[in-house]
C-alpha cells in the first residue's frame, strides 16, 4: 500500500543533485546517490538505461535524474528509478573535462615533445568513424581530389554508451598491425566525427580514448567536431583538424601541384644540364671565328712541300747522271784483254804455292794425344766406376745419391746401385746400431794412376 501510495503520488519526477557511491553491479544496473546540501535520495538505473548513457558517471558529478519514485521493503527506503540522467548544464560538463584534461596534462599526454610529424606522402589512411555518415565520404572525396589513395575504414560508434572503447579499441588495432597480414598498415590514422554538442562529443573526453591515441605508434590526426569544437583527443593527437575534410587535407599534399613541381623539377634539371652545352658551343663558335682558316694555315706548307718536290726531283736527276757517268768509264776500263790478263796472274801464283803434309799432320798429332789422355782421366773420374770395385750408389726413391747416414735415415726405402743392377731395400728403426760389415780377407790394391803421357802438361795449358 505505501509502495502504491508514493508511486501513484508522484509518479515521474525530475531532480538535480550530486551523484554519490556510483557503482554497476554485474548484471549491468547502477546503484548510486542524489544528493544536495540537506537531502539524500537513493537511485537505482537499470541495465537497459545505462547503456545510453552518453558519459561515464562518478562521484561528485552534479546530474539532473529523470524517473519515478518507489519503495524498496528489502530495506524499508523510497528510491529513484532512474529514466535518464544527464549532466546539469554545460558549465559543469566544461568542469569535468577541465579536470580530466589537468590530469592528463600532468602525466605528459599532451606534451609537444612526444607529437610526431605526419608523412609526406602515406600509402594507406585509417580512418576511425562511422561507417554510415557523411563523415568518411567526405574524407574519401576529398582525398580522391588530391592524391587517391588506399583507406581503411575502422567502423565504430562516435556517440553514446561504448563509443569511447570501441573508438579506443579501433585506435589500438590500427596501432597493432604489423602489416604482414591481408591488412595493410596504415601511415597515418584520421580520428574523425562531424560537429555536435558537447554531450555529443563526450566520447571522445573519455580517458581512454586519450590513452589509446597517446600510445598509438601511428601518428594520429583528430578531427573531431567543427573548428569552435575542442575536445581532449586533438590535444593528444599528433595533428588537430578543424574538420574532416580539413583532416584529409593534411593527411596527402595535392597531386597536381606535386606533379607540377617535379615538371618544373625536370625542366630546371635539363636547363642545368644544357646550360653549359649552349655555354661551351658559344665559346667554340668564338674562338673558331678568332682561327685563320685551314687554307691560310697549309699555303707555306704546301708551298715548301712543292719546293722539295722539285728538288728532289732535279737530285734524282743529278744522281742518274752521275751514276750513268761512272758506268760509262767502269765499262771503258772492262775490257776482254785486261780479264785475261789477271786471270794468267792468279793461275800462275797457285801453281808456284808448295803445300807441305807436315805442316798439318804435325798439329793433328799433337791434339790427338791431348784428346787421349782426356779420354783415360774421364774413364778414371766416371761416377760408376767404383762398382766394378765392389761398391754400390745408395738413392733415395727419386733417384737422387745419398752421402750420409742422416739423409739415408730420413727416408723410408732406399735403391743400391751394384755393378750388375739395383736393389731395392727397407731403412729399419735400428740400421744407425747395426754393426759394420767385416773387413775383406785380402787388401784390395789400389789401381795406380796412369802415368802421363809426355805431352799432358801442355793439356791444361
Amino acid at each position: 500500500m505505501l509502495k502504491r501510495t508514493v508511486e501513484d503520488r508522484f509518479g515521474y519526477v525530475r531532480l538535480r543533485g550530486e551523484l554519490s557511491g556510483v557503482k554497476r553491479a554485474a548484471s549491468g544496473h547502477m546503484y548510486c546517490a542524489l544528493k544536495d546540501d540537506k537531502s539524500v535520495l537513493d537511485g537505482v538505473m537499470w541495465r537497459g538505461n545505462t547503456g545510453r548513457l552518453a558519459f561515464v558517471p562518478e562521484d561528485g558529478l552534479e546530474v539532473i535524474a529523470t524517473g519515478k519514485l518507489t519503495t524498496y521493503p528489502g530495506r524499508s527506503k523510497y528510491q529513484v528509478v532512474i529514466d535518464s540522467l544527464e549532466i546539469a548544464g554545460e558549465g559543469a560538463l566544461l568542469a569535468l573535462l577541465e579536470k580530466t584534461r589537468a590530469r592528463l596534462e600532468a602525466e605528459g599526454l599532451f606534451a609537444q615533445g612526444r607529437k610526431r610529424r605526419l608523412p609526406y606522402l602515406p600509402r594507406t589512411i585509417g580512418v576511425v568513424t562511422s561507417p554510415t555518415g557523411s563523415v568518411i565520404r567526405d574524407i574519401i572525396h576529398r582525398l580522391a581530389d588530391r592524391f587517391p589513395s588506399h583507406v581503411i575504414v575502422w567502423p565504430v560508434l562516435v556517440q553514446g554508451q561504448g563509443a569511447a572503447d570501441q573508438v579506443a579499441g579501433a585506435i589500438r588495432g590500427f596501432s597493432a598491425l604489423d602489416g604482414s597480414g591481408p591488412v595493410a598498415r596504415p601511415d597515418v590514422v584520421i580520428v574523425a566525427r562531424g560537429g555536435g554538442s558537447i554531450e555529443d562529443l563526450w566520447s571522445f573526453n573519455e580517458e581512454s580514448v586519450v590513452r589509446a591515441i597517446a600510445e598509438c605508434t601511428i601518428p594520429v590526426i583528430s578531427a573531431v567536431g567543427h573548428e569552435t569544437d575542442t575536445t581532449l583527443a586533438d590535444y593528444a593527437a599528433d595533428q588537430r583538424a578543424p574538420t574532416p575534410t580539413a583532416a584529409a587535407e593534411m593527411a596527402v599534399p595535392v597531386r597536381a601541384d606535386l606533379s607540377a613541381t617535379l615538371a618544373d623539377f625536370a625542366a630546371r634539371q635539363r636547363r642545368a644540364v644544357h646550360r653549359p652545352v649552349e655555354l661551351g658551343r658559344e665559346r667554340l663558335e668564338a674562338r673558331m671565328r678568332r682561327m685563320p682558316r685551314a687554307e691560310t694555315l697549309l699555303q707555306p706548307q704546301a708551298q715548301k712541300l712543292d719546293d722539295l718536290a722539285e728538288r728532289l726531283r732535279r737530285g734524282l736527276m743529278d744522281r742518274a747522271g752521275k751514276g750513268r757517268e761512272a758506268l760509262a768509264g767502269a765499262a771503258a776500263r772492262l775490257s776482254p784483254r785486261i780479264l785475261t790478263r789477271a786471270h794468267q796472274e792468279h793461275t800462275r801464283r797457285l801453281a808456284n804455292m808448295r803445300l807441305v803434309p807436315a805442316l798439318i799432320e804435325r798439329p793433328l798429332a799433337g791434339s790427338r794425344e791431348r784428346l787421349d789422355a782426356l779420354a783415360r782421366i774421364a774413364s778414371q773420374l766416371h761416377p760408376e766406376k767404383p762398382l766394378e770395385r765392389g761398391y754400390a750408389i745408395v738413392r733415395d726413391t727419386q733417384g737422387r745419391a745419398l752421402t750420409g747416414k742422416a739423409q739415408a735415415q730420413r727416408e723410408a726405402a732406399l735403391t743400391l746401385q751394384f755393378k750388375d743392377g739395383e736393389l731395392g731395400v727397407g731403412v729399419g728403426s735400428a740400421i744407425g746400431d747395426a754393426p759394420p760389415p767385416s773387413p775383406p780377407s785380402k787388401p784390395v790394391k789400389k789401381p795406380r794412376a796412369a802415368k802421363p803421357s809426355a805431352q799432358q802438361d801442355d793439356l791444361f795449358g
